[in-house]
């Protein structure tokens, strides 16, 4: 027998009160404390992201060449981890950032706006801000530590590793700068 109107009206109510259940046996607290480090970890790599693209489309100097592309590599292996960061999020049953305003609430990288930055300052800005990544990364991964989220805290390995090798080449580019 086909659902009348105001029936199919009162089933998509539902739905859209419903919340996003993913089944998990971590515990709600478990998935609240990671799902909200995780979203901060996300905001700051979406920040980053921004702000590496930003350097490289405003490079300027006798290395523009090598840093447009180094800032260019770099932005897309941040981009990379966007997805998997957001798709982790959600598997484990946590709510994910939702638009710009979500990410500038959560982002602790801090934008940069002006209208000239000097090549060094940019490399120098962005080697700093891969530093406290890696950082808060490792804190993250105390938090899957605490509750026992081996999976979150394996990819957060690896994107340690990409980030201190990120900090790595900048800080080398910097150090006959100093």
């Amino acid at each position: 027998m086909p659902k009348n109107g105001s029936t199919k009206l009162s089933e998509l109510r539902k739905r859209r009160a419903a919340p996003l259940a993913t089944p998990t046996d971590l515990t709600r607290s478990a998935t609240k404390d990671i799902a909200g480090a995780m979203n901060a970890i996300l905001a700051d790599v979406f920040a980053l992201y921004l702000k590496t693209k930003n350097f490289h489309w405003h490079m300027s100097g006798p290395h523009f060449r090598d840093y447009h592309l180094l800032l260019d590599e770099q932005g897309d292996q941040l981009f990379a981890m966007t997805d998997p960061i957001a798709e982790r999020i959600r598997k484990i049953g946590g709510p994910t950032l939702k638009s710009i305003g979500h990410i500038s609430r959560f982002q602790r990288v801090l934008d940069n706006d002006a209208d000239y930055v000097a090549p060094s300052d940019m490399i120098a800005e962005l080697a700093e801000d891969n530093k406290t990544l890696a950082a808060r990364l490792r804190e993250t991964h105390n938090v899957c530590d605490e509750h026992r989220d081996i999976a979150t805290a394996s990819l957060i390995e690896v994107w340690i590793d990409e980030t201190e090798r990120r900090t790595w080449f900048l800080s080398e580019i910097r150090r006959g700068r100093r």
